[in-house]
């Protein structure tokens, strides 16, 4: 099984975006070191005071300087709010900075109203599912230069490294999502920590409406990943105590209150009123959790399930562990987890 990681910048108790950013370029040459497969920053407005990751495009080029051969990515530029034609150029542009190693992730999602109002960002589209895959089509036409002549966009250019454009993945957590990667014939991550109960739904609408050759740049049969908000320690116990924080932001979401930072396992574990029960090593038929925990031998186990369970190979590690220096030792532990080959 492969792995790979999505970085959410998350800013530490007392620190700085500075200090976000000087964490997520020591975790990208981490995982670079331990063999994950590619590293992804995400795209979030308006909690800047707890996630730092506003704009994959800029942090991304940070990346591309710290690393030589790990995949790099966005999970996921937010395509309901730009351009296609700026993000192609943006993501050109990356691809001239790390030729040939560059994924763009592409999503939609709305943030809080006065977020979206600072962004230009219509809350009320007529037909979103046709307008996201209007925007991924034209996204893909300009980064693989195939528009046809005499289109209007046939003669526009963006940055190339001559090592192959960037590869495009459709991002999402609904059936609708896989979809739509389908009828693209592109690669698809579904987003397990968001909504896991349609994970085996979206991946087969993703299957069932797959189209080879439909776009450029897609493969050949039906390619996904599932993103999975895991986190490993020595033991279950300590792994289930580390996964508090992410147990406590859910049950804030839920409430609609996320407080004004992210709790450190201490308050997160005095927040829930006791450490989370350890993931079970055998997960129920149909039990797919927000976020799952265990030692390495225990982890191991339950992603083998969630990714046997949608088919695919590669499972991507979304963590919310607020300590970077437990997150750094989660992250070998789950390399160390999946059989991971270090690059030298």
């Amino acid at each position: 099984m492969d792995l790979s990681v999505v970085d959410l910048s998350p800013v530490p108790a007392d620190g700085t975006a500075a200090d976000a950013f000087a964490n997520t370029v020591a975790a990208a040459e981490q995982a670079e070191r331990l063999g994950y497969s590619r590293f992804w920053v995400a795209e979030h407005h308006g909690r800047t005071d707890r996630l730092a990751g506003t704009t994959p495009e800029v942090l991304l080029g940070r990346l591309a300087a710290a690393t030589d051969a790990i995949r790099l990515g966005s999970g996921a530029v937010l395509l309901n709010r730009y351009s296609p034609f700026k993000v192609a150029e943006s993501f050109g542009t990356l691809d001239g900075l790390a030729p040939g190693r560059v994924d763009v992730g592409v999503g939609r999602a709305n943030g809080p109203p006065a977020a979206d109002r600072a962004l230009g960002t219509s809350r009320r589209v007529e037909s979103p599912n046709e307008d996201h895959e209007e925007r991924v089509r034209a996204l893909v036409s300009h980064l693989y230069d195939a528009y046809p002549d005499g289109h209007e966009y046939a003669d526009l250019d963006v940055p190339r490294s001559g090592d192959g454009p960037p590869v495009p993945w459709v991002l999402g957590s609904s059936p609708a999502s896989g979809e739509i990667a389908g009828k693209l014939g592109l690669r698809y991550c579904f987003a397990g920590f968001i909504r896991p109960g349609f994970a085996e739904r979206a991946f087969a609408s993703y299957r069932e409406a797959f189209e080879p050759g439909a776009l450029p740049a897609g493969p050949d049969e039906p390619t996904g990943m599932v993103a999975v908000n895991a986190v490993a320690a020595e033991t279950d116990a300590a792994a289930a105590r580390r996964r508090a924080p992410a147990e406590a932001t859910f049950r804030r979401m839920r409430r609609g209150d996320l407080g004004d930072s992210t709790p450190s396992v201490a308050e997160a574990v005095d927040e829930l009123g006791g450490a989370p029960e350890p993931t079970p090593a055998t997960l129920d038929d149909d039990e797919w959790p927000r976020s799952v925990s265990g030692s390495p031998e225990t982890i191991s186990g339950i992603l083998e399930q969630l990714a046997d369970r949608v088919g695919v190979d590669e499972v991507m590690i979304q963590h919310a562990v607020p300590d970077h220096g437990d997150a750094l030792e989660s992250h070998a532990l789950l390399a160390e987890a999946a059989g991971l080959e270090p690059r030298n």
